[in-house]
């Protein structure tokens, strides 16, 4: 007899954890089958060691604020992934509440820096400061030119620096690192002490087919299937193909590019204490937005860290344990011309890639002494971060490579797929509310629902901003 589930979530990362816990939530009666296929939750994109660890929430972002023909900043993106960013401060503070998230596992309070130098680049960095520090969103924004001040936010940086180019920085203090792989594990052992959710590891997923009575029959290898009338895949890069497989008509206008990334780890456990900031500068033309330099303080299972990179690769892989044969396999009839249209269209973009997969340890000390003047190569080691697969999305213009995160649903909301990178994790509480509006919109509109996502959200139906000071009290930040 073959098992049913209400849900069946595909990969064990902090998407489907954040889904789970929220359907759990809303309804505890619900039978949960979570499926992944490596040995553990969290050890691909989630993993700590595998993102940027910072809680996206525009504060020192620089490519979330784009500069306009007539030297304005573009401010709406920030804003929306400031209020996503909170929505997701505003669940974990309710967790917390009620005793059920331990936020020293996987939240700490490090300021969010943007660090910038020439002339250009400076005025750049005061117009985004006048314009986003006037917003709510945004008021505890500081702004500094001062050398001196400038050394006090971030020594390192400064140490050694000539006084001869202009320099500035913006500062919000109430930033956060989130170690998402530890938070995807609390989620879990909640879940499964419930005994609301059954975890699988070890289990890759062949094959989705659509039943007659509408249920999802969902193969596992070696044979065995599962049903269930929802499916959620949230596999990382593994979730196109799995989208693909669905044969959905959704799933036609996707593709994908991955792009894998690099970090230099500072080996010097005393020079890694001296800096406690995530410092984040403007990325060069073409870039990702994996890819904006950053000199970052890390959380990895409890240790203080010190990163800077990303340095993009590439590699034909959707995951960083996948399979080199991912992207050919992912080129169907319908998705080839968009991406050929995107690379075609972004020649920036393949130029950028072919430089970064030509640098010299040489020319990445280069990069990091631009933030760290006295960085010496042998306090620093390369390491190979997480693979990323960005969107190409097939539109009336063509293909269209979109530097984003983007739910692809079926059109009765019985299957959802999560594509696309960042701003990602820190704002999956938003994202997944999103599932659950297209994929369960009958049910979320119930009395019971709506009140226990107020239950969840004290500001749901009104303004996300209201609830920051109780998260900030709550969370510790």
């Amino acid at each position: 007899m073959t098992d049913r589930y209400d849900a069946v979530l595909v990969g064990a990362g902090i998407m489907g954890a954040t889904l789970a816990a929220l359907l759990h939530e809303l309804d505890p009666a619900m039978r949960l089958l979570m499926l992944e296929r490596l040995d553990g939750p969290a050890l691909e994109s989630s993993a700590a060691a595998n993102n940027a660890g910072t809680g996206h929430a525009a504060n020192c972002e620089l490519n979330y604020t784009p500069q306009q023909a007539d030297g304005s900043v573009a401010t709406a993106k920030a804003l929306a992934i400031n209020a996503a960013f909170e929505r997701s401060l505003e669940f974990w503070a309710t967790l917390r509440e009620r005793g059920e998230l331990d936020t020293p596992a996987f939240l700490n309070s490090v300021p969010h820096i943007s660090f910038v130098w020439g002339q250009g680049d400076v005025a750049f960095l005061r117009q985004r400061h006048q314009q986003l520090s006037a917003l709510p969103a945004f008021a505890g924004m500081e702004w500094s030119s001062d050398p001196a001040e400038l050394a006090e936010w971030m020594p390192l940086v400064m140490q050694g620096r000539g006084a001869s180019e202009p320099v500035a920085a913006t500062r919000i203090s109430r930033g956060t690192d989130v170690d998402f792989g530890s938070l995807t594990r609390l989620y879990l052992q909640d879940l499964q002490r419930s005994g609301a959710l059954e975890l699988r590891t070890g289990c890759e997923v062949n094959d989705l087919t659509r039943k007659s009575n509408g249920d999802w029959s969902v193969e596992l290898a070696g044979g065995e299937r599962v049903q269930t009338p929802f499916v959620f895949l949230g596999a990382g890069g593994g979730a196109l193909p799995l989208l693909q497989r669905s044969g959905i008509p959704e799933a036609k206008a996707f593709a994908g590019f991955p792009v894998s990334g690099q970090w230099l780890v500072c080996g010097d456990n005393q020079l890694a204490s001296r800096h406690l900031a995530k410092v984040y500068g403007k990325a060069k033309v073409g870039a990702p937005p994996m890819s904006v330099p950053h000199l970052d303080t890390r959380f990895i299972n409890g240790e203080r860290s010190l990163l800077f990179g990303p340095f993009a690769g590439f590699s034909t892989k959707f995951l960083k344990q996948g399979s080199l044969l991912d992207l050919p396999r992912s080129v169907r009839i319908g998705n080839l011309l968009p991406m050929l249209q995107v690379g075609a269209g972004n020649f920036s973009l393949v130029q950028y890639l072919i430089n970064q997969l030509r640098q010299s340890p040489e020319q990445r000390l280069e990069a990091l002494q631009q933030f760290l003047p006295q960085a010496k190569a042998s306090d620093w080691t390369l390491s190979v971060a997480g693979q990323r697969v960005q969107i190409i999305k097939n539109g009336p213009k063509g293909g269209q490579l979109q530097l984003g995160t983007e739910v692809v649903a079926a059109a009765d909301g019985s299957l959802a797929a999560l594509l696309g990178a960042s701003p990602g994790a820190s704002t999956a509480v938003t994202i997944m509310l999103e599932v659950l509006e297209r994929c369960f919109a009958s049910r979320l509109a119930t009395p019971a629902w709506q009140e226990q996502l107020k239950r969840l959200f004290p500001s749901w139906g009104g303004d996300v901003l209201s609830s920051r000071s109780r998260n900030t009290a709550v969370l510790g930040l």
